[in-house]
């Protein structure tokens, strides 16, 4: 008989990694219905409690994760940056800087992640520039955070861009920053897209072409460029005659 003193049953092990897989779950499903509900009624309008419904949580997890509405403004804007594929875009563009030995493929690079983000983080900047019209202090300092953190992108992809030696010599890096700060403002896409019904991939055409043109020593007519072609195309490289591709 065993007369070994026992001590008190151990407690099952919590499994962390579980619960924090579970906050993160809620986390996004805030982040994706606060995008939704705030596009659609506005910030004025939209309130703590309405997106914490629609997204199956509680107000207080609402306001631990992210402080408030200014708070999910952020976090939806900061997510809509990370583009669309599993690398975020930031990342895959870092890269084609610093390996793409083609200027003129890298412009239409850099077109194609315009094409990618510009649907997802112009919404989301210009959420953020009518709350800070509307008067909304805390939303103002947000733009102005977005803004300045948005031109401190830029001014990297220029520096990164300049000290490879494959633009024009006669541009600085903040000639470059300003360039590519003008070509990426939401302000355009919404004229463009939103209001003037481009496809995003015409969109993207364009500010590639916009680029090359104003970063890049001038080459033959016959050189490589990125068209649109009205229809449901995207791109037609090249100086062939362009071919119609299905939607």
């Amino acid at each position: 008989m065993d007369t070994a003193i026992k001590g008190p049953p151990r407690r099952r092990s919590y499994d962390a990694s579980r619960r924090r897989q579970k906050a993160e779950d809620s986390r996004r499903a805030v982040v994706a219905r606060a995008g939704e509900l705030l596009r659609g009624q506005g910030f004025g309008t939209t309130t703590i409690g309405q997106v914490a419904r629609a997204a199956g949580v509680s107000a207080e997890f609402v306001y631990k994760n992210f402080g408030g509405k200014p708070g999910l403004v952020r976090a939806i804007y900061l997510e809509s940056l990370l583009g669309a594929g599993d690398v975020p875009a930031e990342r895959r563009s870092d890269l084609a800087q610093t390996t793409n030995s083609d200027p003129r493929e890298l412009m239409h690079q850099f077109g194609r992640f315009v094409t990618e983000v510009s649907p997802l983080a112009s919404p989301a900047y210009l959420l953020i520039r009518d709350a800070a019209a509307s008067g909304d202090t805390d939303m103002a300092a947000l733009l102005r955070e977005v803004d300045d953190a948005r031109y401190q992108r830029m001014l990297h992809n220029a520096r990164q861009v300049v000290a490879r030696g494959i633009l024009r010599a006669d541009l600085s890096e903040t000639d470059v920053a300003d360039v590519f700060f003008t070509a990426t403002a939401p302000e355009l896409y919404e004229t463009l897209v939103l209001k003037r019904g481009w496809t995003p991939a015409r969109y993207g055409a364009f500010i590639a072409n916009t680029l090359a043109a104003n970063l890049l020593d001038a080459e033959p007519r016959s050189s490589t460029v990125a068209r649109f072609v009205p229809g449901g195309a995207d791109w037609c490289m090249g100086g062939a005659k362009p071919t119609r591709r299905p939607v």
